[in-house]
C-alpha cells in the first residue's frame, strides 16, 4: 500500500526532523565524548538539543566550554530554572547546534560570580 500525493510531503517533513534530530544528537554525543562534560539526561530535538544536569557546578563547565547566555526563569515553588543558550559545531554540517543546558537551581543559591555574569540581564 502506498502513500497518496498528499501524504507524501508528510512523510518526507518526518523523516527531514528524525534525520535533524539524530545529526544534533550525534553532534552532542560527539562533544560529550570529547570533553567529558555532565550530561545525565540529554533530549535531542530537530532544532536544539536539550540538556539537564544535576548542580549549578555542571552547568558552570557547559559555560566554560560552549560559552554562551544564561537566562533564568521566575522562581516557582522556590526554584528558579537557569538554562544555558550555547551552540556548538555540527560534526556532520559544520553549521550551528543549538545546545540549552538547564539545571533547577533554589532560589537564592549561592552562585559563583563567573557563572552568574553570563546571565542576561
Amino acid at each position: 500500500m502506498s502513500a497518496s500525493p498528499m501524504e507524501m510531503p508528510l512523510l518526507d517533513a518526518d523523516k527531514s526532523r528524525a534525520l535533524a534530530q539524530n545529526r544534533n544528537a550525534f553532534t552532542v554525543d560527539c562533544l560529550i565524548d570529547t570533553t567529558g562534560l555532565p550530561a545525565p539526561v540529554r533530549i535531542p530535538r530537530a532544532e536544539s538539543v536539550h540538556v539537564m544536569v544535576a548542580d549549578v557546578d555542571d552547568l558552570g563547565e557547559w559555560l566554560r566550554s560552549l560559552g554562551g547566555e544564561i537566562h533564568v526563569s521566575p522562581e516557582f515553588e522556590g526554584v528558579e530554572l537557569w538554562t544555558l543558550h550555547a551552540s556548538t559545531e555540527s560534526v556532520r554540517s559544520g553549521g550551528l547546534v543549538p545546545v540549552l543546558v538547564s539545571v533547577p537551581v533554589p532560589a537564592g543559591e549561592l552562585v559563583m560570580d563567573w557563572i552568574r555574569k553570563a546571565v542576561r540581564s
